[in-house]
């Protein structure tokens, strides 16, 4: 048996292997064809003589890759997605139920139903390489899972391992997912299909004895009644609430899915997961998070000819501080050989340090083994001097915001650097047209804007300059895919895009604090509006130095625009209140071995520089448009200077790169959400109570006046994301 999602091989001692191979695609992927494809498999397979039947994947590096989402956006009404979840359990139930031990060999991501559909097996084995992971990520689409993760997870792991991943989508690395049973095996992946044979053969035979649930036995005690796992679900609901601040409506849903089949019953708990299913893709959370799906999936192409991008081998790094040291770490975790450099060797073996604890911090959550983490530090090689760079591809320069400090060490770097060598800046905010003033060969130069921590924000801001030539672009943008990042294109000026738009929102802080606002309550307020962080606690994770240094950069940009600014970043600085780097900003801060400092109380002391000590509190709401919309109108701004290629690129930007709500869809999708008309709206009250730095954009005018919107929503959401 052949079709367009899988092929039935038979061998010759009764073992079925059921090949998943979706034609004309990298990944198989669910939907309701591929549903139907399983179903009639499994149709032959009961008139067969198997014994047993091994499910396998013919793809390179996956398993299955999760549902196919644009089948999903062809679907118009509640009821046809809830449909489709039915007909997933319809299939995974009998896969449960068939009389033949199932055996699932994964190797690559199993996610979404992929993930489901092993779990409905009676025995999985996994490779212990690097592309298998495992994942239940609905989440993040605002959707819960539809094929059944809700119900089989937690019968499996137990309740406490299977509600993170449940609740957060993040994956499960191969010896993690072994030490909760996950899976049962780990082996090499040239031995997987022969070791996933033995197991059937064994499993028909009796010879395995399957034990499930919890693997602890504090965890079986937890959750062996309904009194101590009532504790459990409350609990998780609290932490839910204290992440999401009530915005996301699908961890709540996931968390009621698996209460009811835990405390009602398999068959309830599947209706609850149909129902939620279908429900949820009708919200707007999950059409704002749909979006950013497809609007990341574009991002993570080289918008330029990939052919003329130079093959990296070698390259090197300026700087050896958090930022010098994360982007050394990536650079290294995809097989190039990285050239560190400091101030001073000691400095350069500091920073490769930090790259091993990083590592080790890895190893410790399953995502490297020992010997990876070992293999890809030795790729890391501190250097005294210029000399080694003489065989560099590459060069990221991520030394201090300063102009004449970064003149300086890329002087000398060029004296060493082969002549069609390319130079990245690193810089948050200075033009990198500037940068190159001094160097030869500018069209080699061009910024790659990396954001901290390095290894876990997922955006890269390329920076290209009138003379960027196209291999310099290509080459980066091949560089930030390598590194696992999503990219945006910018042109050059002060502060591209991220830093512009944020360096606006920081001031417009600033002046809330010089008006009597509470760092707490600000923070809150920004929080609850969706923002993973408040300003303040941002200033201090940023550095009170480096805002300081980006605001002089951006001063003439301030004025232009009539924007009062606020000098008292300078006045933190100058008494070392620089935030986590020094343990005071807006906030106390614990020291923490080996990881950035804990947050603690509010550092009351700040408030001398912002009028003293008495406060008063500000509406919650105008806190949010203040600071929220400072960022939408600058946004539009940017689209309107040419410094933004496309809206598209603005969400994606300010969403993994700043953290703007996802649910929200980023500023442009904010926008035409409220519609422009009420954003200008508000904007000019704005403007009447605080003065012309809320003037609305003239794009955002026309857009009110027209009643247009910067997205097409007539196109299906795949297409909006490349529009």
């Amino acid at each position: 048996m052949k079709n367009d999602y899988l092929e039935l091989e038979y061998t010759g001692d009764d073992l079925a292997i059921l090949w998943l191979d979706q034609k004309d695609r990298p990944v198989n992927t669910i939907s309701s064809e591929a549903l139907d494809a399983y179903d009639k498999a499994f149709d032959a397979i009961a008139d067969s003589n198997a014994r047993a039947v091994v499910i396998a994947s013919r793809k390179e590096d996956s398993f299955v890759a999760g549902a196919d989402v644009k089948a999903l956006q062809t679907m118009e009404k509640p009821h046809e997605t809830e449909q489709l979840s039915r007909k997933g359990h319809g299939v995974l139930r009998r896969v449960r139920r068939t009389d033949l031990p199932i055996v699932a060999a994964i190797h690559g991501p199993a996610l979404g139903g992929g993930l489901e559909l092993a779990l409905a097996a009676d025995y999985r084995i996994a490779t212990d390489e690097d592309p298998t992971r495992m994942a239940l990520p609905e989440v993040n689409l605002g959707l819960v899972p539809g094929g059944g993760g809700t119900q089989f997870l937690p019968r499996l792991v137990g309740l406490q391992q299977a509600l993170p991943m449940l609740l957060t989508g993040k994956s499960t690395y191969p010896s993690k997912a072994e030490r909760i049973g996950l899976v049962d095996v780990l082996t090499h992946r040239d031995g997987l299909l022969h070791a996933a044979k033995e197991a059937a053969r064994e499993l028909a035979n009796g010879e395995i004895e399957l034990d499930r649930g919890p693997k602890r036995v504090s965890e079986r005690l937890l959750e062996s009644n309904t009194v101590s796992r009532r504790l459990i679900y409350n609990r998780a609901e609290s932490r839910v609430f204290n992440d999401t601040k009530g915005n996301y409506p699908a961890p709540f849903r996931i968390l009621r899915c698996v209460r009811t089949g835990l405390e009602k019953g398999l068959e309830a708990g599947f209706e609850a997961e149909a129902e939620a299913f279908g429900e949820l893709s009708a919200t707007e959370e999950s059409k704002q998070l749909v979006f950013l799906f497809f609007a990341k999936q574009e991002a993570e192409k080289n918008p330029f000819d990939d052919a003329k991008a130079r093959d990296v081998r070698r390259m090197g790094v300026l700087g050896g501080g958090l930022m010098g040291a994360g982007i050394a770490q990536i650079s290294a975790e995809d097989d190039m050989d990285v050239l560190l450099k400091d101030q001073d060797i000691e400095r350069a073996a500091d920073a490769r340090e930090t790259v091993w604890q990083n590592l080790t911090r890895d190893v410790e959550k399953g995502i490297h083994s020992h010997f990876e983490r070992d293999v890809i530090a030795e790729r890391v090689v501190p250097v005294a001097d210029y000399a080694p760079f003489g065989s560099a591809d590459l060069v990221i320069e991520a030394v201090p915001e300063d102009l004449d400090i970064k003149h300086g060490v890329l002087k000398e770097l060029t004296e060493e650097l082969p002549d069609d060598a390319i130079i990245a800046s690193n810089t948050s905010a200075l033009p990198i047209t500037q940068i190159a003033e001094p160097l030869p060969r500018p069209e080699r130069v061009l910024g790659m804007h990396y954001f901290s921590p390095v290894p876990s924000i997922p955006l890269m801001e390329v920076i290209r300059t009138d003379a960027t030539s196209e291999e310099a672009l290509a080459t980066a943008c091949e560089v930030g895919l390598r590194q696992g990042k999503t990219l945006i294109v910018v042109n050059d000026g002060p502060g591209f895009y991220t830093t512009r738009i944020l360096a606006l929102f920081m001031n417009e802080a600033m002046l809330l604090l010089e008006e009597g606002a509470k760092i707490d309550q600000v923070d809150e307020a920004l929080e609850q509006f969706g923002f993973p962080m408040g300003p303040y606690e941002l200033l201090d994770l940023v550095g009170l130095d480096t805002a300081s240094k980006i605001t002089d950069v951006l001063s003439k940009l301030f004025e232009e625009r009539n924007v009062t600014t606020s000098a008292a970043a300078d006045k933190l600085v100058e008494h070392d209140l620089l935030g986590q780097k020094t343990e005071r900003g807006f906030y106390e801060y614990e020291p923490q071995e080996g990881k950035r400092p804990e947050k603690q109380d509010v550092n009351k002391s700040a408030y001398r520089f912002f009028g003293g000590s008495d406060r008063t509190r500000i509406n919650a709401e105008l806190i949010q448009q203040r600071l929220a919309l400072t960022m939408v109108n600058e946004a539009v701004r940017c689209l309107e200077d040419g410094v933004l290629r496309s809206a598209r690129d603005g969400d994606v930007g300010a969403v993994f790169g700043l953290g703007f709500p996802p649910f929200r869809g980023g500023p442009f999708r904010h926008v035409d959400t409220q519609d422009a008309a009420t954003v200008v709206m508000r904007l000019e009250r704005l403007k009447k109570a605080y003065g012309d730095r809320f003037e609305p954009a003239p794009t955002l005018r026309e857009h009110a006046d027209e009643d247009t919107a910067f997205y097409d929503e007539s196109a299906p959401q795949a297409e909006q994301a490349a529009l």
